[in-house]
């Protein structure tokens, strides 16, 4: 009997926390990104290398929101899941969260050549906020997990290039205002899942890519891949070229040697197969290769010391197994940025499935050798470059049965832009209401005053959306959205005027004056910037028409800006007016209980400071990399930092 491939619709039922609302203010102020080198760690570069570090990074999440109502209560919940399965493989995909492949079985073995998180519980990894662990993820965009990393994204059925079907998920991927597409298939017998990814540039101007293949694995494995140099980078930020495997006397290409969390972008050298594997002490585990185009590989690892501990219990549940991941990128390394020029697109194929050899050998070479021989006895490498070929034409195949459904923000840009892109569509149906104002804007030039008072929306700052702001009737909407995409733009002093321009005539100050604190703060005037935010608070707290999701996001997310700014200007009775005016729901919520806590210390009352940090409470949306425990612990005691409250990443934290 021929067993052909199937892709179907499924329910996964596990643990899940719930996203919760996004943060109704917009991303003003510049990235906190670990991602930076010293620019002492540039002169042993590769010229190619210094010249797409310096090209186009991340400077502003604009016009993504950041998404931090999560939190760290978990249920049951459903999921939605496709699953594509062949006779050998089945992969489980979950398209209202990024896309990820959440599972990848092999199904004469019965392996799971994943990590599989058993749980859904974000935690602040993305550019903005919401991420999650496990599986095989698509970072596009900028440096960092992808802000689609918890989105719904585009799905249906498509024919395969060997008359089967393929899975395509695609999106809009906002920061850089590009449309991808990821096609996923199992050829007839085939023990390797395919993937092929576009991305595409329609505008008359240059736009920087990035995109990363991220895929968690267990970390008790050792990582090969074609290299014996890499370069290494850690939360201290040195960029550092080292050997492959032993560094400083340890070999790093077991994840569990670590101590501190890092990443070894692994130097491939031209002309070699692009590779990279995670094997277990028999020999089993998962191979990932690609076309050349997708040149780069990566290890990254958590360490084994306390800090990488705690994270990788924080994103999972007590007694599951920790992770590594395994990566592969368009560039050398994740701090680089690619040119895709106007009116062109890059595109490539990879390949996911079990790899049986050797992990320990009489030296690194023949370990590495012994497991590409194995590769290429199981996959040929004429092989993915024929299955490349095969697919190319078929990524322009109009989508079939729509399977899930992404957002209208690519809807907006076609209906802008009037463009086609064959394979991708963007049907006027998918537009919603966030899209609603801003495509009255576009049909009539003038952007739409709120029919009912609520937290603002989102705004766009490509310079065609501020071109039609700049032109649209001067109401205090349009220049509140216009300062917003004025700020993004660089143009600091002119949105400054545009937000003053509207308060006299806004019906609703706090979002104006919410942003021109921000920019008293940006340009070190905290003092005004503390005014603005008692004002901005007070001023929503009148306006405030219910304790419903939208307006308890816009007081949580207003509050906490504003006791941060209070505090920082040393003005504890201020503070405290607003921490009392917060529901006792958003006060009991660990982010707060940590503004408590520095609030109890200006307060001068230090014993009750550290009665708070110690009650047992978690802050869901800590970022990745950040101190702000440790330091507020260092101020209260000298005692060491608890267990609990233990994340430090870097070597001089520890």
């Amino acid at each position: 009997m021929v067993i052909v491939t199937e892709i179907r619709r499924e329910v996964i039922t596990l643990p899940a926390a719930q996203l919760g609302p996004d943060n109704p203010l917009p991303p003003l102020r510049p990235l906190d990104e670990t991602h930076r080198v010293e620019d002492r760690d540039r002169g042993d570069m590769p010229r190619d290398m210094a010249r797409q570090l310096d090209y186009e990074p991340l400077r502003s999440l604009l016009p993504v929101r950041v998404r931090d109502g999560y939190g760290r209560t978990r249920e049951p919940r459903a999921l939605k899941a496709l699953v594509i399965e062949n006779d050998r493989l089945r992969a489980t995909v979950l398209p209202g969260l990024g896309g990820r492949i959440a599972s990848l079985v092999h199904l004469p073995t019965g392996r799971e050549l994943l990590y599989r998180n058993p749980v859904f519980q974000p935690a602040n990894f993305a550019l903005n906020g919401a991420w999650y662990s496990g599986g095989i993820e698509w970072n596009i965009g900028a440096t960092g997990h992808t802000t689609l990393s918890c989105a719904p994204l585009h799905a249906a059925r498509v024919p395969a290039p060997d008359g089967g079907e393929m899975l395509r998920l695609w999106e809009w991927e906002r920061l850089r205002d590009l449309p991808f597409q990821v096609d996923l298939w199992l050829p007839e017998g085939s023990d390797f899942l395919y993937v092929g990814v576009r991305i595409r540039n329609p505008h008359e101007r240059p736009a920087p890519a990035y995109w990363w293949s991220n895929i968690a694995v267990p970390e008790d494995r050792r990582v090969l891949a074609p290299a014996e140099e890499a370069w290494q980078f850690g939360y201290e930020r040195r960029l550092r070229r080292v050997p492959v495997p032993c560094h400083d006397g340890v070999d790093r290409t077991r994840p569990l040697n670590s101590r501190y969390a890092a990443d070894y972008f692994y130097e491939v050298p031209d002309g070699r197969r692009r590779w990279i594997a995670a094997l277990d002490a028999d020999g089993h585990g998962l191979v990932q290769t690609s076309t050349d185009v997708l040149r780069g590989r990566k290890l990254f690892v958590w360490g084994s010391g306390p800090g990488g501990r705690r994270w990788q219990e924080w994103l999972t549940e007590p007694g599951t197994g920790g992770y590594c991941e395994i990566q592969a990128g368009l560039a050398r390394t994740q701090l680089e940025h690619v040119r895709l020029e106007p009116g062109s697109e890059v595109s490539w194929l990879e390949a996911y499935g079990p790899l049986d050899a050797a992990p320990e050998g009489p030296s690194w070479p023949a370990v590495v050798q012994g497991a590409e021989d194995r590769l290429a006895a199981v996959l040929p490498r004429a092989r993915v470059e024929r299955a490349y070929t095969d697919w190319l034409p078929c990524a322009d195949t109009e989508p079939g049965e729509r399977l899930a459904t992404g957002s209208g923000w690519g809807a907006l840009e076609v209906a802008r832009a009037g463009w086609k892109l064959p394979g991708t569509p963007f049907p006027e149906a998918t537009l919603g209401e966030a899209q609603t104002p801003w495509l009255e804007l576009l049909r009539t030039g003038s952007l739409p005053e709120p029919r009912r008072v609520r937290p603002p929306g989102e705004t766009l700052v490509a310079p065609h959306w501020r071109d039609m702001l700049e032109t649209a009737p001067a109401t205090p909407h349009t220049e509140y959205h216009l300062g917003i995409a004025q700020w993004h733009a660089g143009d600091r002093a002119q949105a400054v005027r545009s937000w003053e321009r509207a308060v006299p005539l806004a019906p609703s100050l706090w979002p104006l004056l919410r942003c021109l604190a921000v920019a008293d703060e940006e340009s070190g005037h905290h003092e005004r910037a503390a005014d603005r935010y008692a004002e901005a608070f007070d001023d929503l707290c009148r306006e405030r028409r219910d304790n419903g999701e939208a307006w308890t996001a816009a007081v949580a997310a207003l509050g906490r800006e504003a006791l941060g700014a209070l505090l920082r200007a040393g003005r504890a009775e201020q503070a405290r007016t607003v921490w009392e005016r917060l529901l006792p729901a958003v006060r009991r919520r660990g982010p707060f209980r940590l503004l408590e806590a520095a609030l109890l210390l200006a307060e001068g009352r230090r014993a009750d400071a550290r009665a708070v940090l110690d009650e047992e409470f978690e802050v869901a949306d800590l970022r990745e990399g950040a101190d702000v425990i440790e330091l507020l612990w260092a101020r209260l005691t000298d005692e060491p930092l608890p267990a609990r409250l233990d994340f430090r990443m870097r070597p001089d934290a520890g």
